[in-house]
């Protein structure tokens, strides 16, 4: 599994723009985030996000668009629907772990619709997300995926997936975002990574939610 495919556990905004858009349009993200493992492990609090360029693939308008008060950039609307895509696992304590994570999500953002995807090896499929956002009154879906870089995913699978998936509703529009890509909180979250687990090595932490139960974390 190649570093395309590879998810965190952080707390990233979607990097959304208006369909059709794909023209590097700023966006404004959410403030505040927390990296979420174990309750000593949260020292990422009142971070917050600067804007950063959009890119997307999509295949039409719809939906309907909240507007940022300030003028800037474009948010997730009561008739989107959201589904967070990772590549997926043999290991059902990997696949958990985007559900939490999506929880997580729906509760930070206060989204109404969000439903979490694996692109293969596991359940539910984008087919399935995406059924269920239609279901709860979706009449435009937004596919994020939960990766790190652009790869072969990025450009051919989720989207082929993801079209598939809408040829059974039509009039429902979606979009693909970027990947997390570059983000510069993408920083902080790989140094909180590696002190937590510094500290948990010298006795002073316990396992993280990723490590638990495995005993990976330890000097060799």
């Amino acid at each position: 599994m190649g570093l395309e495919s590879f998810s965190i556990s952080s707390v990233s905004p979607l990097i959304l723009a208006k369909s059709n858009c794909c023209s590097g349009r700023e966006t404004t993200a959410r403030r505040n985030p927390r990296w979420a493992l174990t309750p000593k492990s949260s020292n990422l609090q009142n971070v917050k996000y600067s804007s950063r360029r959009s890119l997307c693939l999509n295949s039409g308008d719809g939906g309907i668009m909240k507007t940022n008060p300030r003028g800037k950039g474009v948010f997730v609307g009561d008739k989107d629907g959201v589904i967070i895509v990772d590549h997926g696992s043999r290991r059902k304590e990997s696949n958990l772990m985007l559900n939490e994570f999506v929880a997580m999500f729906r509760d930070k953002t206060g989204y109404l619709i969000v439903e979490p995807a694996h692109m293969e090896l596991a359940e539910p499929s984008i087919r399935d997300a995406f059924d269920l956002c239609v279901q709860q009154g979706a009449n435009r879906v937004i596919v994020s995926p939960f990766f790190l870089f652009p790869g072969r995913h990025w450009h051919r699978d989720i989207p082929s997936l993801t079209d598939e998936a809408a040829k059974e509703h039509p009039g429902v529009s979606y979009l693909i975002t970027a990947p997390l890509g570059l983000h510069e909180l993408l920083v902080d979250v790989m140094n909180d990574r590696i002190n937590y687990c510094l500290s948990h090595i010298a006795g002073d932490a316990n396992e993280c939610a990723v490590c638990v139960g495995t005993s990976k974390c330890k000097l060799y």
